[in-house]
């Protein structure tokens, strides 16, 4: 890698949202700190003044840098000479456009929850802001960090699969197979919200997950779908359970499967890919293996941290073989990455082509293209609805 962690002061870094009863805020607060790349400094973590004062208190923030409006910490925190360098967005889906543009207008560099926004125009909006810019713009598909994925998009771009025919993702869970959101429980009622999650439920909240892994991994991009969206419990406004097919840019076919009522699942993300030469298939819930098998040959299981594979995506490996990682480690390895980057921004050197791989404004305003399309093929009838 280009920069050199110890010989790096912390960058610091401020948060929106995720205070108090939050799943992701802590988890963004795991990854920044699990290489040592980032100081959480100051933060606006909840609406409610009080909350965001406790909150604040419990991660460490001192009292004058917790703020109680994300507009006033980025006014605040750009006037000091310490301000942050960079802030996490970890709010429900509606909260994402003010406060990212917030950010931007101020000079700080933004780390975003997907998906970007809860419109495809403020998407539009927002990527026009970020790019004019010149300020760095990541959003966390944190799942495109896993070491095994990087290295099955490394095996697609080296031909090993030869050409992609198929490419099926799925992302089955069970979490919201019942009214969980009439029991008043936090995650499951914004994200069951319009007025908050925007027009998709469970395809903004995993299914681009899988539409972003889809693409990163085959190196393709899907240029028409087609979507059935169903919404199986109680009187729900929002999906639920998703269906799609989908048109890549080389005439390969796929499919997508997004559910939040697949009884029996956790988190099965899973991405199965297949060439004229080699077919690959990785599972989120096994995350230290990828399965290659070639045409005519018998399977091979590829294992993290093993020396029989290529090191490239080796620097995202923190133990040894046979020893676990997952999804916090996945997620500080976007951080680390941003780091990264910033670290070459501001020394003005060249920075390592690994760091780049990082989910950009691009891949948001992509994710939000998909809703929009998916909703809008769901609404006509099921049909196909141009993404390019």
């Amino acid at each position: 890698m280009t920069d050199n962690k110890s010989a790096q002061p912390k960058l610091r870094l401020g948060m929106i949202g995720g205070g108090q009863g939050a799943f992701i805020g802590e988890v963004h607060r795991i990854a920044a700190r699990l290489d040592g790349r980032f100081e959480l400094v100051a933060g606006a973590l909840s609406a409610d003044a009080q909350k965001a004062a406790a909150s604040a208190a419990e991660v460490g923030i001192n009292s004058d840098r917790s703020y109680a409006s994300f507009e006033e910490m980025a006014l605040a925190e750009a006037a000091r000479e310490d301000g942050i360098e960079v802030c996490a967005i970890a709010t429900p889906n509606h909260l994402h456009h003010p406060a990212a543009a917030a950010l931007l207008r101020a000079g700080i560099h933004v780390i975003c929850d997907k998906p970007l926004t809860a419109t495809l125009a403020q998407a539009e909006e927002l990527a026009e802001l970020a790019d004019s810019s010149g300020l760095l713009f990541a959003v966390t598909y944190n799942y495109s960090a896993y070491p095994m994925v990087r290295l099955a998009r490394q095996l697609i771009a080296q031909g090993k699969l030869g050409e992609i025919r198929v490419v099926q993702v799925e992302y089955p869970q069970d979490w919201l197979a019942t009214n969980l959101e009439d029991s008043d429980q936090k995650q499951a009622a914004w994200r069951t919200d319009p007025a908050k999650a925007g027009a998709g439920g469970c395809i903004g909240d995993i299914g681009t997950h899988a539409f972003h892994l889809a693409e990163f991994v085959s190196g393709l991009r899907a240029t028409q779908l087609l979507a059935d969206l169903n919404s199986f419990v109680g009187q729900r406004k929002l999906d639920d359970n998703a269906n799609m097919l989908l048109r890549f840019n080389n005439g390969a076919k796929g499919s997508l499967w997004s559910s939040q009522v697949a009884t029996g699942n956790e988190n099965a993300l899973r991405i199965r890919i297949y060439g004229d030469k080699a077919g690959i298939d990785w599972s989120q819930e096994n995350p230290n293996y990828l399965n290659f098998t070639a045409l005519g040959g018998n399977r091979e299981i590829l294992s993290r941290g093993s020396a029989s594979i290529d090191a490239a995506p080796g620097y995202s490996t923190r133990l040894p073989a046979g020893h676990s990682e997952g999804f916090l480690e996945a997620f500080a390895t976007i951080y680390t990455d941003i780091a990264t980057q910033l670290n070459a921004r501001k020394n003005k050197q060249a920075c390592d082509p690994d760091a780049l791989l990082v989910p950009g404004i691009a891949d948001g305003l992509r994710g939000m293209r998909f809703i929009d399309k998916a909703v809008a093929s769901n609404a006509q009838g099921n049909i196909w609805q141009q993404l390019d």
